[in-house]
């Protein structure tokens, strides 16, 4: 940087080419002549002439010209220039003099406005790159992680796995010793040592010459110095000669005598009370109070009380704050005190007396509360408070009867009375009791339990006339008259009830009714319960609304496992559709989870009889006989069916599933040639070349697929299987060709995708990839086709599946089985959250909840991993990778029971779906395996999870 007095003019040189600027002006005000010079002079009041107002106009005759105004300004930057430090210190060869280049131009308001929209600009375009430099920052982060684990990361297979290290192991592992070596462990420091007392004590009897003892670092042994030097001799044997001082035993000495002392102190002196040591600190903690309350909230509250006490001595609620206010601060003393006098100023008042009781020791509350039944004889809290005061059966009994002779109307003593009595005094008790009480239902019921049938009727009777609104008593004569075995009685008694309390201004409510028929049915009582749904089940309600509120009606019982009274709706329903198909179906699913075989083909016989044209009720009958052993009666339903449904799919199908299941195998193909003359459809004839296949008779499967593509080449499953068969003949280029053609007729068809891209990704990988990305473009969002994709990359590079993993949940952000795939994807100390994040997504998707049971099953956490097994299982039953997962871990963590009621459960469920699963199922060698059999095979093929 150059000087910058380089280019300041000289002063002079401004001033010499121009006229004086002052020359011919007027002189300024206040110009002393001379004053520049020093000379002195005085001014007066002409010179400065009147005051002026602030408001006047200023006179500027004298004010400076331009070239005054230029000069000064001039004059200016020469003074800031001079300011400048032009030091040595303050210069640099390369920079030259320090000090800013800007420092002098000024900074005005366009440049804080230019520098407000550079600032605003430059905030828009950081948020426009926030994103995509956090996420850049967080795969980065991903990454190291990856590449650079921590150390308890590194060491978590190893945390898991010491819970199974025994307890012998524990105690069997050794000490970890110093392994610091000699130096370290004996630094080569200066060491300070604090002074022994002996030495000190020493040092003072040697100056006052007494005799010490001291230890002789040769032998050990104590010596004796005398008189301020070191004599170095000791007595024979290395003992004290008498007279020698001895600071051990002057420490003892000091000890039993601060023990006497506390001994003194602690035994009874003059009345005083003996001091426990050890129970000391125990006693004082008790006298702490329980309440948290400040004291002076407490001094408070009590003037308070008293005040109200003083003011109103006959309020008892004052006394019994008052004596718990001094029970919470613990002077329960004083609160007996308080209550008791409450009772004197309060004696009609029981709450007032069962505190006291309360407060009382049992021996003084007995006398309290028998005061107190003298003072108020009618109290019934005061008779049962001294029944619960006394101890034996006898004086209770005493008690309440002395009590019914005071209050002869009370249900409460009478019900507590009865329950001390035997079966035999309560009856006789009862019959006294509903003379007192007769608008009492609980004693009238109670009496009729104990009477017999022909006294229980009249009992009931003379209920109902001193009680004619009461349903319970109706419900308890209808149950009467079931156990006695009048079921006619049963309806007709609920019928007069329902008319009776309407006649009395009863409101029926229904809701209430049907809680009575399911405690009902629990007590036993099955025709009541029926009778009552039967009454009270189309109460209230539109003709319009029958049928689906019934409907949710018996699904409710049903949920509460009251499976008779459910049942008794599905028969009402029935009976009032008939016709209905959905009513018969759902009456049968109830059948066929909750009832017995008769009681399924009973209802099925009598559905297909009023639907004979609902085909789902003749399977449902077939295959009911089938499971029940019964072959033939499942033919002639099956024949009963052609007659109603002729030329049914699935009535033919059906059959033909019978006679191959039972090994007829010519029988079913007879019923399949007929079927495809009299119905001939796709499905049929798809489900004539399986037959073929699996019984071996290739060439006839051959056939009938090329018939089959010819008539039917929209129906993907035939290009399946023609491209199947050609796989196991080893016909490569068939196979592809017959996936190839069944694409351009099906282009919509996932598995036709998957099963050429897996043929072409056995030779050719590329081509699989091209296979793939043709059918995502085909076929969008569609996961099967994306996990397929990241399966075939995740065996070759899984570095290549991570970003095409990303891509799909982009795609599919709800797939359930990308998810899955995905948490497994990543490393074990990420899988947690990766499942976090999937079931905020998916929460109810079966295929994460599989995951994360498998997860719970890699972290040993059995007891979780069962529990979310039977969450998986309950949400999609259908799903067979579940169950397979599920019985392979009982097979290594469950019991024997605990594997066959998980197996028996699959063959219920019948699952059907699943990568896994179906790959046993689907096997053209497995077709004659049953549920159970694939249910194991499958779980024998599958991997324990790592």
């Amino acid at each position: 940087m150059m000087n910058s007095l380089a280019n300041v003019p000289h002063p002079g040189a401004l001033v010499s080419k121009k006229k004086k600027a002052f020359i011919g002006l007027p002189a300024p005000l206040g110009y002393v002549a001379g004053a520049g010079r020093g000379a002195t002079g005085f001014t007066t009041r002409s010179d400065i002439g009147p005051a002026r107002d602030a408001s006047d106009v200023p006179d500027d005759r004298h004010a400076p010209t331009k070239a005054q105004i230029v000069k000064k300004s001039k004059k200016g930057d020469e003074e800031e220039d001079e300011e400048e430090d032009l030091n040595d210190s303050n210069y640099d060869e390369f920079n030259g003099y320090g000090g800013s280049l800007f420092s002098k131009d000024p900074y005005d308001k366009d440049d804080e406005e230019a520098d407000q929209i550079y600032e605003s600009i430059d905030k828009r375009m950081d948020e426009k790159r926030k994103e995509y430099r956090e996420n850049k920052l967080r795969r980065e982060l991903e990454r190291y992680r990856q590449e650079r684990p921590k150390i308890q990361q590194q060491f978590s297979d190893l945390k898991r796995d010491l819970n199974a290290v025994s307890e012998d192991e524990w105690l069997n592992i050794p000490e970890v010793g110093d392994s610091r070596n000699k130096k370290m462990r004996n630094p080569r420091a200066e060491k300070f040592t604090p002074v022994p007392d002996s030495i000190l004590a020493h040092n003072s009897a040697m100056a006052s010459g007494e005799t010490v003892v001291s230890i002789d670092p040769r032998t050990g042994l104590k010596t004796p110095f005398t008189g301020g030097t070191s004599t170095g001799l000791m007595t024979p044997g290395g003992f004290l000669t008498p007279g020698n001082l001895d600071l051990r035993k002057i420490g003892q000495a000091r000890n039993t005598l601060m023990d006497i002392k506390l001994n003194q102190a602690s035994d009874s002196v003059n009345g005083q009370t003996v001091v426990d040591p050890k129970g000391y600190l125990t006693d004082l903690q008790s006298m702490i109070p329980a309440h948290g309350a400040d004291i002076s909230d407490i001094k408070k509250a009590r003037l308070l009380l008293k005040s109200v006490r003083e003011t109103n001595p006959n309020h008892s609620p004052a006394w019994i704050a008052s004596a718990r206010l001094e029970e919470v601060t613990g002077k329960l003393q004083t609160a007996r005190n308080l209550v008791m006098k409450g009772c004197e100023m309060c004696p009609n008042s029981e709450d007032v007396w069962l505190e006291a009781a309360r407060l009382q020791p049992q021996d003084l509350a007995k006398s309290v509360i028998a005061q107190a039944v003298r003072q108020i004889p009618s109290s019934v809290r005061l008779w049962i408070k001294a029944s619960e005061l006394e101890q034996e059966i006898k004086a209770k009994k005493r008690i309440f009867r002395k009590a019914l002779e005071h209050i002869p109307n009370s249900v409460r003593l009478w019900k507590e009375a009865v329950e001390l009595e035997e079966p035999e005094d309560a009856r006789i008790l009862l019959s006294r009791a509903v003379e007192c009480c007769p608008t009492s239902v609980e004693l009238w019921l109670a009496l009729a339990r104990l009477e017999t049938y022909e006294n229980a009727r009249r009992v009931l009777n003379k209920a109902r006339e001193n009680i004619p609104t009461d349903r319970q008593i109706w419900i308890t004569a209808a149950k009467l008259e079931e156990a006695q075995g009048n079921i006619i009685m049963v309806q007709k008694i609920i019928d007069r009830a329902i008319s009776s309390l309407a006649t009395n201004g009863v409101e029926i409510n229904r809701e209430q009714w049907l809680k009575d028929a399911m405690e009902t049915e629990k007590s036993g009582s099955v025709l009541t319960c029926q009778a009552i749904v039967g009454a009270v089940i189309g109460y209230g309600i539109d003709d319009e609304d029958r049928k689906h509120t019934w409907l949710d009606d018996a699904e409710n019982f049903a949920n509460q496992e009251a499976y008779e009274c459910s049942r008794a709706v599905y028969g009402i329903a029935i009976k009032a559709f008939p016709n209905k198909k959905s009513v018969w179906l759902r009456a049968a699913y109830f059948e066929k989870n909750h009832g017995t075989y008769q009681s399924l083909r009973q209802l099925l016989q009598s559905a297909v009889q009023s639907c004979p044209q609902a085909e789902v009720l003749w399977l449902m009958g077939a295959k009911s006989e089938w499971l029940a052993g019964n072959v033939n009666s499942a033919r002639e339903i099956l024949a009963l069916a052609f007659k109603a449904n002729p030329n049914s799919e699935e009535i033919w199908l059906a059959a033909v599933k019978l006679e191959s299941e039972n090994e007829e195998y010519n029988r079913a193909k007879k019923l399949l040639e007929k079927a495809r003359q009299s119905a001939p459809t796709a499905r049929v004839l798809m489900k004539s070349v399986k037959l073929e296949w699996q019984l071996g008779n290739i060439e006839s499967a051959k056939k009938l697929l090329v018939s089959g593509l010819q008539d039917y080449p929209n129906y993907p499953k035939l290009w399946m299987m023609s491209g199947q068969i050609a796989e196991q003949e080893n016909r490569i280029d068939d196979a592809k060709e017959a996936y190839n053609n069944g694409i351009k007729n099906n282009q919509t068809s996932v598995p036709l995708w998957i099963l050429l891209a897996r043929l072409e990704a056995k030779s050719r990988l590329e081509k699989a990839r091209s296979v793939l990305e043709r059918a995502r473009l085909r076929n969008p969002k569609c996961q099967e086709l994306w996990i397929e994709s990241i399966r075939i990359e995740r065996n070759v590079n899984k570095e290549a599946a991570i970003p095409m993993m990303a891509k799909a949940l982009q795609e599919c952000p709800q797939s359930g089985l990308l998810w899955s795939e995905a948490i497994f994807m990543e490393n074990r100390p990420q899988r947690k959250s990766k499942s976090v994040d999937a079931l905020k997504r998916c929460e109810h998707d079966p295929h994460v909840l599989l995951t994360c049971s498998l997860l719970f099953w890699t972290e040993r956490k059995l007891n979780k991993a069962r529990q979310w097994f039977t969450r998986t299982l309950k949400l999609d039953p259908d799903l067979g990778d579940s169950w397979a997962y599920a019985y392979k871990f009982e097979l290594l963590h469950g019991t024997k029971e605990q594997q066959e009621e998980l197996k028996k459960r699959c063959v219920a469920a019948e699952p059907r779906h699943g990568d896994n699963w179906c790959k046993v199922s689907k096997n053209i060698y497995n077709w004659r395996l049953k549920i159970d059999e694939i249910l194991e095979q499958t779980a024998h093929n599958l991997p324990i999870p790592t």
